[in-house]
């Protein structure tokens, strides 16, 4: 799904996805025509200050709210300085581009209060690109009684669904989720629980390390006997709709498991373990009859969690979605395009069946540029 030659204007769409892991924002420029097409790519991180001002927006502190104003600004020019780059590599002019989907900074995700809160200003955005936003996309679901998330199902189900396979797209974003396609029937789809949260969080406590590049350090330990207590997390054992995030997974729920008595090495094997076999648990219990598993998302990259989750599935292949045409890095950032899309023809974006919303909602609000 790749290619450069120039493309009807009425079509384009960017798509903006910053997720839980913190790293930066993910731009994906798409023709969606038909198939989704994606043109381009451009990958711009956060400033280490951004970084650690979004991680305190992560629990109530001082002054939070006039801050999060100010991040939200500051992530909008991050956000348009990575469509500008896109935009010039692709050599495409931002008026042939129909709108771009932006997913926002979460640092709250509350569903069962009502709300579901991610940082950025559309309005902002749309004012310096001139072009359409499309933004916060998952407030139209919990308002239905949803979720808001995972929203990925909708486009997984587009792009990757067979008639002839069962297959299960994971996501190893921050955190983890995966979409069920059967060759037939109705889709579901759910957070499994953390992805690269913890193991990003511990090694970056204990060796201020941003992440463990492959599994480095996970592959040189071996998991602790505690990892029975981690999945004993009463979020593991409930069954769908259901979804999570930085609220509940992060340094604070796993510090009184005693961690800091282990070795760095020994407790990122169990952090990966767990993130592996609350996947495996997730595909054996919800997933009745998979045949297939496609990994995407930047945990996708790590060798080691791969492993680990191959052996909780060892009678299923276990590939990434490059296999199906589509890049594991790109995914979720071509999902908001055609979210944007989606919202820009007035046609609803979520699946109740995954997010447990009572209907089909048109998702996300338009900021005119």
């Amino acid at each position: 799904m790749s290619g450069s030659r120039q493309r009807s204007p009425s079509e384009l769409y960017i798509g903006l996805m910053s997720g839980t892991s913190l790293d930066g924002v993910d731009a994906a420029l798409v023709d969606l025509r038909s198939q989704p097409l994606l043109l381009g790519t451009v990958f711009v991180p956060y400033p280490k200050a951004l970084k650690t001002t979004l991680l305190a927006l992560q629990t109530p502190t001082r002054d939070e709210l006039h801050r999060a104003a100010i991040v939200g600004i500051r992530l909008s020019g991050l956000y348009a300085a990575a469509v500008s780059r896109l935009l010039r590599k692709c050599r495409v002019e931002p008026r042939l581009v129909r709108a771009i989907g932006c997913h926002g900074q979460t640092v709250r995700h509350r569903p069962e209060s009502g709300y579901t809160l991610q940082l950025g200003s559309p309005a902002v955005l749309a004012e310096r690109l001139g072009i359409p936003v499309v933004a916060d996309f998952r407030s139209a679901d919990v308002a239905a009684g949803g979720q808001g998330a995972p929203l990925a199902p909708a486009f997984h189900a587009a792009v990757f669904r067979s008639a002839g396979v069962h297959r299960v797209i994971v996501n190893l974003g921050g955190i983890a989720n995966l979409t069920d396609l059967p060759r037939r029937g109705p889709v579901r789809g759910f957070d499994t629980g953390p992805g690269n949260v913890l193991l990003d969080a511990w090694i970056g406590w204990k060796l201020g390390r941003d992440f463990d590049r492959g599994g480095r350090l996970a592959s040189q330990g071996r998991p602790l006997l505690l990892l029975r207590d981690l999945l004993a997390d009463a979020y593991f054992r409930r069954s769908p709709p259901k979804s999570t995030g930085r609220d509940h997974f992060n340094l604070a729920w796993l510090r009184p498991f005693g961690v800091a008595r282990h070795t760095a090495e020994d407790v990122q094997a169990t952090l990966a373990e767990l993130t592996a076999r609350s996947i495996g648990g997730a595909v054996a219990r919800f997933c009745s009859g998979a045949r297939e598993v496609y990994l995407c998302g930047g945990g996708a990259r790590n060798s080691d969690l791969v492993r680990r989750i191959a052996r909780t599935l060892p009678n299923i292949p276990i590939a990434s979605t490059l296999q199906l045409g589509v890049h594991p890095d790109w995914v979720e950032a071509m999902a908001f395009a055609w979210l944007a899309q989606r919202t820009v023809k007035g046609e609803a974006g979520n699946l109740p069946e995954v997010t447990g919303a009572r209907e089909k909602r048109v998702l996300g609000a338009i900021y005119a540029a």
